[in-house]
């Protein structure tokens, strides 16, 4: 639902901010006053093509601002999350144009294309009377509708086509996996067991890289080991060494330890150290003696490294990884090697499923033909209703060669036509602005189909009493399901709104300015007089106060 929009520079509109409601709001005012202005902001905000013929004479730029209601379970809101974009319950788009033709999107402040902006806006709103924003007009969308019409029937055979289309897919995959022609099949298995034998004949080992590593680094520093084991082993054990030293001290120590238990202690404590030190003397003895620099190991290792570091570089990034590699080879070299079996498996496959989803296929096709016809008439009549007496509409259901689609192998085509003695066409290629907004009024009636919001622009072309009513009363059935927004130059309309803004224009020395007041009751009053051209005659205003109770005892009756 649209709840607000904020328009700057547009067109005859210096700076105005509109607050929206449920239910059904009406726009009306003098002819030129900009009532489709506000309708132009609205689709420029949804992604309509930015011409720069928008901004305001004398500006530099023009801007909008739009905030929507966003429900959590909503189209919207997964398109949102799928685009990292933040929502907390509101989603505001914001859309400048300036005068050099540049172009600023974002929705919640976050910067966006305008393909991503078409593509969120059409699940919140549709426009109906502007031709940047005929959602139906595509041939996938009237799919849809017809679906939509159809109901379960249709669902149910969608639901048994998913998993067979998801079958032969399956079974396509592996087969395309498994090497696609002989020639092929040949030169991939060369390259496999290529793969496969280099693997093998590495024989890796689990943590062998860094026992390697610790290895080399040992040879890399073997000149440098021996000089500090050398050293070590000298101060501590050479003539005139640490040892020597010691065994002087202890000597001399030893003569005063009957004197005082703590000379003692301290005897004894310097004799432990001195053994400790004979240790790590006879330590680094055999450490010296156990280095053997051996070249022939060294360059052993560093080609072992070599071709771990090979093996990780085509294969994986550590052992585990190479291992599963590998797994996957042997798997791919088996299957290309079982080739024939699994081929007739797969075709089998293909062949079986395809069968099926035909079956489905030409179940739906009979469907939405059969339904097609219903839907058709329903909609002419409800067009007849609008004041639409000579329009003929039909739905054509036809073949394609597409393959494993959920809604099937064919299409869907509106055909139109508005006056008596006119052919069916394409409905796309012919439908006028004020047709589409009525076409598209009684085909949500017909269908039971209710989106977030629907704007109608020039519905009222060509229509007035009683059919002006009936238009009013069909739009308060959808505005029982969703926010409807239109211009409207009848009474019949406007008497029947929930919310009325009365759009105007006032001329100083120097500009035009449009500006857009929310009407409270005596103003709706006084709109409708306006409207009947009642001037201000007392019977104008008791008509105009009796159209307002017909119309809300109407609202009554339909309450859901």
């Amino acid at each position: 639902m649209i709840k607000s929009i904020r328009i700057k520079n547009i067109a005859l509109i210096d700076y105005a901010e509109i607050d929206f409601f449920s239910g059904l709001s009406v726009l009306s005012g003098e002819t030129g006053a900009g009532k489709t202005v506000i309708i132009n902001a609205i689709n420029f905000s949804l992604g309509a093509k930015a011409d720069k013929t928008l901004i305001r004479h004398g500006e530099n730029f023009c801007e909008t601002e739009v905030s929507f209601e966003c429900e959590e379970n909503s189209t919207a809101f997964d398109i949102l999350k799928e685009y990292e974009i933040d929502c907390d319950g509101d989603i505001i788009v914001k859309r400048k144009l300036t005068i050099e033709g540049r172009s600023d999107i974002r929705v919640n402040g976050s910067q966006v294309t305008l393909a991503m902006l078409k593509r969120l806006t059409l699940s919140l709103c549709d426009i109906y009377g502007q031709s940047e924003h005929y959602s139906l007009l595509s041939s996938a969308n009237q799919l849809k509708v017809l679906d939509g019409f159809i109901g379960e029937p249709i669902i149910e055979l969608k639901n048994q086509v998913l998993p067979l289309i998801n079958e032969i897919k399956k079974a396509k995959k592996v087969l395309e996996e498994s090497g696609g022609d002989e020639r092929s099949r040949a030169i991939r298995l060369d390259v496999l067991s290529y793969q496969i034998n280099e693997i093998e004949k590495a024989e890796l080992i689990d943590g062998e890289e860094q026992e390697l590593l610790e290895k080399l680094k040992l040879f890399n520093n073997a000149q440098k080991i021996g000089e500090r084991l050398s050293l070590t082993s000298s101060a501590i054990s050479s003539d005139g060494g640490v040892l020597d030293i010691l065994s002087t001290t202890l000597s001399k120590l030893q003569q005063i330890t009957d004197l005082s238990s703590d000379y003692e202690d301290l005897y004894d404590r310097l004799y432990s150290a001195k053994s400790e030190l004979e240790d790590i003397g006879y330590s680094a003895e055999d450490m010296l003696s156990s280095i053997d620099f051996d070249a022939r190991e060294k360059e052993r290792i560093e080609e072992r490294l070599d071709l771990i570091k090979t093996l990780k570089r085509k294969y994986g990034n550590s052992y585990t990884e190479i291992i599963e590699y590998f797994s996957k080879l042997q798997e791919e070299y088996e299957n290309l090697q079982n080739f024939d079996a699994l081929s007739k498996e797969c075709e089998q496959t293909i062949l079986h499923n395809s069968d099926k989803l035909n079956l489905i296929y030409d179940k739906m096709f009979l469907l939405r033909e059969k339904s097609a016809k219903s839907f058709s008439s329903s909609v002419e009549s409800e067009l007849s209703t609008l004041g639409m007496n000579s329009a003929k509409f039909s739905v054509n259901v036809v073949r394609n060669d597409k393959e494993l689609l959920l809604d099937g192998n064919m299409d869907v085509e509106f055909l139109f036509s508005a006056n008596k003695g006119e052919p069916l066409k394409n409905m796309s290629k012919i439908i006028s602005g004020g047709e589409m907004s009525r076409f598209m009024l009684a085909l949500k009636i017909v269908s039971n189909d209710f989106g977030e919001t629907y704007v109608f622009d020039e519905i009222d072309a060509g229509i007035s009493g009683e059919v002006a009513k009936i238009v009013a009363k069909k739009f308060i059935k959808l505005s029982k399901k969703s926010q409807i927004i239109t211009i409207s130059h009848l009474p019949q309309i406007v008497s029947f709104a929930d919310n009325n803004y009365l759009i105007s224009k006032t001329e100083d020395s120097v500009k035009t300015v449009t500006s857009i007041k929310m009407l409270d009751n005596n103003g709706k009053v006084n709109e409708i007089v306006r409207l009947t051209g009642g001037g201000d005659s007392e019977l104008a205003r008791l008509n105009a106060i009796s159209a307002i109770d017909l119309a809300n005892e109407y609202k009554k009756s339909i309450e859901i």
